[in-house]
C-alpha cells in the first residue's frame, strides 16, 4: 500500500506557472514509477507524465511536452510536476499515481491521490 497526497494546485493566468507536489507514504517510494494524470470536467482521465523509480527517465504526453517537467526526490518521498506556459486547456484536476511498472493507462494504476485543482484563466 502507498498513500499519495497532492498539493500545489490553484488559479493562474495563461502563460503562468505552478508546481504540483505529491507526497507519498507507506511502502518504499523508490520502488514505484510515479505518474501524473489530469481530468477535465466531462472528459476522461488522461496521462500527463511519468518518471522512473530512480528519476533518470521521464515520459510526457505530447500536449505538455516542453512545458511540463516531472521530477522526484526519493529522500523526501515526493514527486513534482513543474508546469510552465500554462494554457486554459490545462485546466483540470491533477492526480498523482504510483505503480511498480511503466504504464500510461489510468485503468492500470492501483494507487491514487485525491487530486488537486488547477485552473488556468485566459
Amino acid at each position: 500500500q502507498v498513500q499519495l497526497v497532492e498539493s500545489g494546485g490553484g488559479l493562474v493566468q495563461a502563460g503562468g506557472s505552478l508546481r504540483l507536489s505529491c507526497a507519498a507514504s507507506g511502502r518504499t517510494f523508490s520502488a514505484y514509477y510515479m505518474a501524473w494524470f489530469r481530468q477535465a470536467p466531462g472528459k476522461e482521465r488522461e496521462f500527463v507524465a511519468t518518471i522512473t523509480q530512480s528519476g533518470g527517465g521521464t515520459y510526457y504526453a505530447d500536449s505538455v511536452k516542453g512545458r511540463f517537467t516531472v521530477s522526484r526526490d526519493n529522500a523526501q518521498n515526493t514527486v513534482y510536476l513543474q508546469m510552465n506556459s500554462l494554457k486554459p486547456e490545462d485546466t483540470a484536476v491533477y492526480y498523482c499515481a504510483a505503480d511498480t511498472k511503466f504504464k500510461i493507462s489510468p485503468r492500470e494504476y492501483d494507487y491514487w491521490g485525491q487530486g488537486t485543482q488547477v485552473t488556468v484563466s485566459s
